[in-house]
C-alpha cells in the first residue's frame, strides 16, 4: 500500500531531501505505511530509508534528521493518513442508536478506532480489527488501549453487540496480556443482561489479567426516548444501583487487600441514583478512570472545598442562578452548603435542577442539556440576572448548544446574562466566590 503525500513543511527533513507534495510513501525503513501510527513508528530513527512512487517510478531517498523526535514534515488529506475506523457493532444500548433525527452529523458517527484509543483515550470493542492491526499493536508496544469489554462471557457479548466477533475478546485480551499491554476497559451494565452472576464472573477475569488490565469502569446503561424498533433494555432503580455497588464493592476489597489497588470502580452516576455519597478520595487510587465518570464527583466536592478554605478571607460572593443537570443538582447543593458552612452566611445563588426532556429516558447529565430545556423549565423562575451554566453543554469548540440554539437565544428568551464555569470544582468556587484571577 502507498499513501499520498499532499504538502511538505518548509524547512524540514522532507524538503531538504527532495520529497515533493504528490509523492507516494511506500515504506520507511522497510516499514509498509498505512496510516499515522505507522508513519510516526517508522520514522522515529535518526537514518530513514524512504521508498516513494513518483510518476510511476520507485523512488528511494536516504535522510538523516538532527534527532528522533524532528518530524518528517509531511502532510497528508487526514490527520490520521487514511479514514477512521467506524464500528460495525449493533450494540443493544448503544447511544448513538437512540438519537433523535436532526443533530448535528458528527454525533451519529460510532467510532472504534485503535489509534484513537491510543492516541486520545477512545473506548474501542475489538471487533473490528485486522490481525495485520492486532499483530501491530503487539510489536509497536501501542499501550494502553482502552476496550469496551462489557462481559467476558462470548456468547452473551456476541448476543449484546450483535458480531460474531464479540466472541473473541477473552483470547485477544490474553494476546494483549502476554504482550504486555496494558489495557483499560469498560462495562455498560445493562439491567437482567450482564449484572449479576455474569457481572461477577467478568469482574473475576479482568482481575486474572491484573497488572496488564490496569482498570475498569462500570457505568450504568443510558436510555432515551427514541427506542422505537430497538432491543428492549431496563434502567437501574436507585434500590438496583445500591445493590450493584454493594456487590462490586464486596468483590474488589479483597483484591484491594492483595494488590493496594481496586483496579474496578464504579461511575459516579450509580452512587448519584443510589442516593449515597461517593467515596472518599482514597478510594479512587490514582483515579484511573476519572475521564469515564468515576471519582469526578468527589474530586469536585473536595477541590471546592479547598479553595473555600484558601479564600475565604477574600471573597465577594456573586448573585446568580445555576442550572444544572438531574446528576449534578445534588452534588451542587452540596457544595453551595459547604460554601455557606465555612463562610458563615448565605450565598445568593439559586440551583435549579433541569429534566432533559429533549432526550428523555434517564439521561440526565448536564453535557447533554439543551436550550429549549432550559428556556421551557426556567422561563420567570430566574431570581437573578445571571444563568451559570457548565461549559460541556456546548459543542466542543463551539458556542453552540446540541439543538444549534446559541447562547445569545438563550438570553433573548430568558432576559439574563448567560456565562459558563468549567466542570471543575476549584474553578466553580473562583467563579461562585468572586475570586477568579
Amino acid at each position: 500500500m502507498a499513501v499520498r503525500i499532499t504538502g511538505i513543511d518548509r524547512r524540514s527533513p522532507a524538503e531538504k531531501y527532495g520529497i515533493r507534495a504528490g509523492d507516494m510513501l511506500i515504506s520507511i525503513n522497510g516499514g509498509e505505511i498505512f496510516d499515522m501510527m505507522d508513519l510516526q513508528f517508522y520514522s522515529t530513527d535518526i537514518q530513514l530509508d524512504i521508498l516513494l512512487e513518483r510518476d510511476g517510478e520507485k523512488v528511494q531517498i536516504s535522510l538523516k534528521k538532527a534527532d528522533a523526535y524532528t518530524p518528517l514534515g509531511l502532510e497528508f488529506d487526514t490527520y490520521l493518513i487514511d479514514k477512521q475506523h467506524s464500528c460495525k457493532n449493533k450494540c443493544i444500548f448503544c447511544f448513538v442508536d437512540q438519537l433523535p433525527k436532526g443533530l448535528r452529523k458528527d454525533m451519529y458517527f460510532k467510532d472504534d478506532d485503535e489509534r484513537l484509543s491510543f492516541l486520545f483515550g477512545n473506548y474501542i470493542t475489538l471487533t473490528n480489527l485486522s490481525r495485520r492491526e492486532i499483530d501491530r499493536i503487539k510489536q509497536m508496544k501501542i499501550s494502553p488501549i482502552n476496550i469496551s469489554v462489557h462481559t467476558t462471557d462470548p456468547q452473551l457479548r456476541v448476543f449484546m453487540m450483535k458480531n460474531p466477533r464479540a466472541a473473541e475478546i477473552n483470547d485477544l485480551m490474553q494476546e494483549f496480556y502476554d504482550a504486555g499491554i496494558v489495557m483499560n476497559t469498560q462495562i455498560v451494565l445493562c439491567k437482567n443482561v450482564n449484572d449479576g452472576k455474569n457481572l461477577e464472573n467478568s469482574i473475576r477475569r479482568l482481575q486474572s489479567l491484573y497488572p496488564q488490565v490496569a482498570s475498569c469502569s462500570i457505568v450504568p446503561v443510558g436510555k432515551t426516548r427514541y427506542r422505537e424498533g430497538l432491543a428492549e433494555v431496563e434502567t437501574f432503580s436507585a434500590e438496583d444501583c445500591a445493590q450493584v455497588i454493594r456487590q462490586v464493592n464486596q468483590l474488589t476489597e479483597e483484591f484491594y487487600k492483595e494488590h493496594g489497588d481496586r483496579q474496578v470502580y464504579l461511575s459516579d452516576e450509580f452512587y448519584l441514583r443510589a442516593g449515597l455519597p461517593v467515596p472518599p478520595v482514597e478510594y479512587y487510587g490514582s483515579f484511573p478512570q476519572i475521564e469515564n465518570g468515576v471519582g469526578m464527583v468527589r474530586t469536585i466536592i473536595d477541590s471546592f472545598a479547598d479553595e473555600v478554605d484558601y479564600s475565604k478571607g477574600n471573597v465577594n460572593p456573586i448573585s446568580a442562578d445555576v442550572a444544572t443537570g438531574e446528576a449534578m443538582y445534588p452534588v451542587f447543593c452540596e457544595i453551595i452548603r459547604i460554601a455557606e458552612e465555612k463562610l458563615g452566611r448565605k450565598l445568593d445563588i439559586t440551583v435549579h435542577k433541569i429534566k432533559n426532556n429533549f432526550f428523555g429516558g434517564n439521561v440526565w447529565v448536564s453535557g447533554l442539556i439543551t436550550a429549549t430545556d432550559l428556556i421551557d423549565q426556567l422561563k420567570g423562575r430566574l431570581k437573578s440576572g445571571t444563568l451559570l451554566l457548565c461549559n460541556d453543554m456546548l459543542r466542543s469548540e463551539q458556542d453552540m448548544f446540541l439543538d444549534d440554539n446559541t447562547p445569545a437565544d438563550l438570553e433573548s428568551e430568558l432576559g439574563v446574562k448567560v456565562e459558563f464555569y468549567a466542570n471543575d470544582g476549584m474553578q466553580m468556587a473562583q467563579r461562585l466566590l468572586g475570586t477568579e484571577i
